[in-house]
């Protein structure tokens, strides 16, 4: 009885540990408590694609299979570009602020907020038709007056999208859901110190 009790507790905390897929890589997650508005920010800087050396040789084996195709090779790399202004960026944040209905946390592009949430993402994986696009974000979060000073340090790794529908054949609408998904997580880490 023991021994299976033992087994049971240790497959909780390993499948509890996997599902997180979450680590604070700097402060805590409590430090953040009382922190009810954050100016976002977002990063691309030093964004890998999966199964590519590099975000540019991923835009240009894309744009390369659409050149005998009139516009679609720079239309593809436009919407690449765009999506994260037009998407992925509003989904995030919407997604988030829908998880607080009363206010407690809000996420707001306002640089005079006294806090500052930076969104890194740091790799991609697109997805495929049925298969779900999965994104790693490192979030910053420090003093919007003083951004060496920072409070809490976030890593999501390999966030797979929120399934919507069974085929997606929209690459930006993929990534996007990712996006919601890392938003899903983080507002439910939030809510545990609220």
């Amino acid at each position: 009885m023991k021994k299976e009790y033992l087994s049971f507790v240790i497959l909780l905390i390993t499948t509890f540990g996997f599902s997180q897929r979450y680590k604070v890589l700097k402060g805590s997650l409590e430090s953040l408590k009382g922190i009810s508005e954050y100016n976002i920010t977002f990063d691309y800087s030093a964004v890998e694609v999966h199964g590519y050396e590099s975000e540019g040789a991923f835009l240009k084996e894309k744009m390369d299979k659409r050149k005998n195709k009139e516009g679609k090779a720079e239309e593809f790399k436009k919407e690449w570009f765009e999506s994260r202004t037009t998407k992925y960026e509003p989904n995030f944040i919407n997604y988030f602020n829908e998880r607080f209905t009363n206010n407690e946390i809000e996420l707001v592009n306002n640089s005079e907020s006294k806090y500052t949430m930076n969104l890194k993402t740091t790799w991609i994986y697109p997805g495929y038709f049925s298969e779900d696009a999965k994104i790693s974000v490192v979030i910053n979060v420090f003093e919007t007056a003083n951004p060496k000073n920072i409070i809490a340090k976030i890593k999501f790794n390999r966030v797979r999208g929120i399934d919507k529908e069974q085929f997606n054949i929209n690459l930006s609408n993929r990534i996007a859901n990712a996006y919601e998904k890392v938003a899903k997580n983080l507002a439910m880490q939030l809510k545990r110190f609220l």
